[in-house]
């Protein structure tokens, strides 16, 4: 892999706790991710299922991993199924997993090729009564394709119809939600190189360079960086594109006196950075743009005071709307009666803020969490606000990656800039 050797101890552990949440005589299969097509011969780069690179390590396409903790041969109580490599395979494809490398990376001590896979689930089967699969149950999935995992599901509910199945969704989103400190030292890592590439970035921009130059600058300094690049498609949107939430064409020039808006963040070793900053593209706010851009980083301060143990999303993005109100009220954009007269469903600050505050960030950018999961320190979140003013082609947020910790919150970005003066500072050295 292009990152470093993220080490076994952390699968060991992670495997520990998912063996102390099943049902006695229970046994967990989790599949990689397919290697996805493009057309004709094509494919696209391939990205481990998240469950299975969470509890084995394993960054590889075709393989199985089987937790059976109760199953009376110790040596099948984990059991990691790897693709066979051959000469063809590695003049084609390159190096392989050999079993003792899966070992290595994972702590299994059972690497078995993939085409024994049915054979030896089949023996292990005889010892188990309750079968955890995964379904991806993240509230935001609308994906119509049938991955690897809803394949082995079918088949596995049509070969062994009898058997008691569980769901294993609930519990791996419940342990992914607390990261482990090997966790957040790779996610840091991402941070460190998204900001590399912005302060390189904050150099380079001025009036009439492209969007998408600015996107080739951040995708050149993260794979220098060991990065397989953008942890998600980037954002790069200058002046009114700003207000497009979901802007990700970066195909215009940037403009004198407009602001540009970066949501942008690295990957590194599978964990993801999501950062956001809005710059001017000349190296100066004006006062306008000063103004809004001073109110949404008081309101993205006062956001990340309340990511404490304990609080809900629901409660927290409730709490932040009204912080917004006051600051939208202070810029002239709403008024009193405007709040006043407005629909509970949709206060009237969502006019100009209209997305939410913060999610969990981790091996998925938008982690597996419910909304509704108490804040527990070791927790990652982005806080995140934003005010989008069409009418004056203006679009400024802000994010960064905050730990809940015991005392606070551990700032994964710190050191990224983002206070209005050093910006200008940094743009007009």
């Amino acid at each position: 892999m292009r990152y470093e050797a993220i080490g076994k101890d952390l699968f060991i552990k992670n495997r520990a706790k998912l063996k102390a949440r099943l049902k006695p005589n229970s046994v967990v299969v989790v599949c990689s991710n397919d290697v996805m097509p493009t057309n004709a011969d094509g494919t696209m780069p391939f990205r481990q299922n998240s469950n299975m690179l969470y509890l084995s390590g394993i960054d590889q396409e075709e393989s199985v991993l089987v937790i059976a903790p109760d199953f009376p041969d110790p040596k099948f109580r984990e059991v990691l199924f790897v693709r066979e490599t051959n000469e063809h395979i590695a003049v084609w494809e390159g190096h392989k997993y050999t079993q003792e490398e899966a070992t290595e990376t994972s702590g299994i001590q059972t690497v078995i090729w993939t085409d024994k896979f049915e054979n030896t689930f089949n023996t292990m089967l005889a010892e188990i009564e309750n079968i955890y699969l995964y379904q991806n149950e993240h509230i935001r999935n609308a994906t119509e394709v049938e991955t690897r995992t809803d394949r082995f599901s079918k088949w596995c509910h049509a070969t062994y119809p009898n058997y008691e199945y569980e769901r294993l969704a609930p519990i791996i989103y419940d342990l992914r939600n607390v990261k482990e400190k090997r966790e957040i030292e790779l996610m840091q890592t991402a941070c460190n190189i998204t900001e590399k590439a912005f302060r390189k970035v904050l150099g380079l921009t001025k009036p009439g360079v492209w969007e998408y130059e600015i996107e080739a600058e951040f995708l050149y300094e993260f794979a220098k960086n060991r990065s397989k690049g953008f942890a998600y498609t980037p954002i790069l949107g200058g002046g009114a594109n700003a207000c497009v939430l979901h802007y990700i064409e970066n195909k215009d020039q940037l403009k004198d006196g407009d602001v540009m808006l970066l949501d942008v963040g690295a990957e590194y070793a599978n964990y993801n950075a999501d950062m956001t900053r809005s710059i001017p593209v000349n190296g100066r706010f004006t006062k306008r743009q000063r103004e809004v851009y001073d109110a949404v980083l008081r309101v993205k301060k006062e956001a990340t005071a309340m990511l404490t143990p304990g609080n809900r999303i629901p409660e927290y993005h409730k709490e932040v709307g009204k912080i917004m109100s006051s600051e939208l009220i202070g810029l002239g954009l709403i008024d009193k009666t405007d709040i006043a007269n407005e629909n509970p469903e949709w206060p009237a600050y969502k006019k100009y803020f209209m997305h939410g505050t913060s999610h969990h960030i981790g091996l998925d950018v938008h982690d597996v969490a419910s909304i509704y999961t108490e804040f527990k320190e070791g927790m990652v979140f982005t806080v995140e606000p934003g005010i989008y003013i069409p009418e004056e082609g203006l679009g400024i947020r802000l994010e960064d990656d905050e730990v809940i910790t015991k005392d606070g919150t551990f700032n994964l970005m710190r050191n990224i800039p983002i206070e209005a003066d050093e910006i200008e500072s940094i743009m007009n050295a």
